[in-house]
Order: structure tokens, then sequence, then C-alpha cells
């Protein structure tokens, strides 16, 4: 029902925009009354009463389908397409996390995670051991 009525509203929408172009201003009169071209296909008042007519009720249908659909888009869905689906039941807590070895490789400092493991593997032979530090207790050189 809901995408009928969103259907006959956009082509209510698209004939009201075409009908109110069609119609002609308030000073389309002024050249006919000079001697300007005569609209006879509608007679001598033209195509005027016609279209207001029609843009009339399409009016009428615009507002009327606009209430519905603000109405039908307000009532919250009850309807779902998820029925026979059974929930998925949570996780335990406990295996959420993953199981650290008990001793981490060569070059992994203990509290590492898994993941940068080959990226630290990849930059351990760039890095060049550094220089051990002078002991705090040996004695300064004298000059």
């Amino acid at each position: 029902m809901y995408t009928l009525l969103v259907i006959v509203h956009v082509i209510v929408c698209i004939a009201l925009i075409l009908i109110v172009l069609l119609q002609t201003g308030k000073g389309a009169e002024m050249g006919a009354a000079f001697g300007g071209a005569s609209q006879t296909v509608f007679g001598g008042a033209g195509p005027a009463p016609f279209l207001t007519k029609i843009t009339t009720g399409a009016a009428v249908i615009f507002m009327i389908t606009s209430l519905a659909l603000a109405y039908m888009s307000s009532k919250p869905s009850t309807s779902s397409l998820m029925k026979n689906v059974k929930p998925v039941p949570a996780a335990p807590a406990s295996s959420a996390a993953p199981a650290m070895p008990a001793q981490p490789p060569a070059g992994v400092p203990a509290g590492a995670d898994a993941k940068a493991q080959p990226a630290q593997k990849a930059a351990a032979p760039a890095a060049a051991p550094a220089a051990p530090a002078p002991s705090a207790q040996a004695p300064a050189p004298k000059k």
C-alpha cells in the first residue's frame, strides 16, 4: 500500500509541475486584446478554466497523498524481514581473548601482540645493535 501511494504521489507531483508550467501568466491577455493570436482550440477564454480545474484536482490529490504518507511514516513498523531467523548466542568472555604462547620468539618483547610480530621481525635486521652504555661504577678518565 505504501509503495502504491508513493508512486501515485510522484506521478501527481510531476503532473502538477507540468500543469503549472503550461498555464499562462496574468499579463498574457493584453497581447490578445490588441489583435494578438486568438486561442481558438480551447474557445474564446482559452485553456485557463480547463487548466485551473486540473490544477485544483492535482493539488487536492497531492495534499491527500502527502498526509497519507506522513501518517503511514509516523507509525512504527510492526513487521520484520527477520521473522524466522534465530538469534546468535553471544560468545563467552573467556574465549574472546586469544591464548598467549608460553614464551615469545627471540627478539620479541614478552607483551607484544601476535599481529605485530612480523613487523618487528622485519624491522629487527634493519636496526644496528647499540653499543653497551658505560657502567656508572667505572671511573672517569683523567686528563
